[in-house]
């Protein structure tokens, strides 16, 4: 329906009219039964992408699954061909306390994974609303050298921080694993940098207009803004700390009461290597932390991570 020509009085009633007819015109296109060829491809289309995508997590779930089960078996059927527990042990959970420390396990490594996470997340804010939003000399040089810290292995400099460490006494403690956090990271800093650089420049420009600082920009404009990415770089850096092995194995080793989760486990399975029950069952004690947190923060998470990277 064309639009009506300029200078051209229409009465009202008349106007309504035509508004009217296009609105049921549409609703009349709405209801218009759709092909059944079209529905017979849309229907197969549903049907491909639902089977693909439940074939791809029964893969992903399988091993869960395999852990769960034979966390409730015996210690004879774990170690036969039985995929189902008969009957459930779930004593076995109450037996891992039983020949374990692992509540001071799983103490430390809540410990290092939060306090390295807030460190992680505090120092690397700032860095990034350096290279985003501030203009001086130099910027892109200082992102590109923080960048090409991402290249070296941590295997490269575990011997001169080993040094260092040992130099100031931190070892055997939790200070090696949980201070150098407060000086940031380049993957953190990379990605608060991208996101930092999607958040219109006109919010910061009238922010200054009206005579605010970088600081109070940064603190009141940007982060508020910038929460889903915070909140990913904060979970990222958490599951890295609680899964690491490395680390607490080098600088802790001498101290069994700094142990942390994964060492026990290493443990676990050396003193218990035939007990497959049991060592599965610490294994499902271990994942259930990062699961319940995962799904707590699952929709900030996914957001952070979609959102990363838009502009820059």
């Amino acid at each position: 329906m064309g639009s009506l020509p300029r200078g051209v009085d229409v009465p009202v009633s008349q106007v309504r009219l035509t508004r009217g007819a296009a609105a049921l015109d549409l609703d009349a296109m709405a209801k218009r039964p759709v092909p059944k060829g079209v529905r017979h491809r849309r229907f197969l289309y549903a049907v491909g992408n639902h089977a693909m995508l439940v074939a791809l997590s029964a893969v992903f779930l399988f091993p869960f699954v395999f852990i769960l089960l034979t966390s409730l078996m015996t210690n004879e059927q774990a170690n036969t061909n039985q995929l189902w527990p008969s009957p459930f042990m779930w004593s076995n959970y109450l037996e891992v306390f039983r020949v374990s420390d692992l509540e001071v396990y799983v103490f430390n490594s809540l410990r290092i994974a939060i306090l390295s996470m807030i460190g992680t997340v505090l120092a690397t804010i700032p860095v990034a609303y350096a290279l985003s939003r501030m203009r001086w000399r130099g910027r892109q040089t200082a992102f590109v050298l923080i960048l090409a810290t991402l290249m070296l292995p941590f295997q490269v400099t575990v011997v001169p921080l080993y040094v260092v460490f040992v130099r100031y006494g931190w070892i055997p403690s939790l200070k090696p694993l949980i201070i150098p956090a407060f000086f940031g990271d380049a993957f953190s800093i990379f990605l608060l940098r991208q996101f930092f650089m999607s958040i219109p420049e006109e919010l910061t420009d009238a922010a200054r207009v009206d005579g605010a600082s970088e600081w109070q920009i940064m603190t009141r404009v940007i982060v508020p803004l910038a929460k889903p990415a915070i909140a990913a770089v904060a979970l990222f850096h958490f599951l890295w700390s609680w899964n690491d092995l490395f680390g607490p194995l080098l600088y802790l080793i001498d101290d069994r009461s700094l142990w942390t989760v994964p060492i026990g486990l290493s443990e676990f399975e050396t003193l218990h290597h035939v007990e497959w029950n049991l060592l599965m069952a610490a294994c499902v004690l271990f994942m259930v932390p990062v699961i319940v947190l995962f799904f707590m923060a699952q929709k900030v998470f996914i957001e952070g991570v979609t959102l990363t990277g838009v502009k820059g």
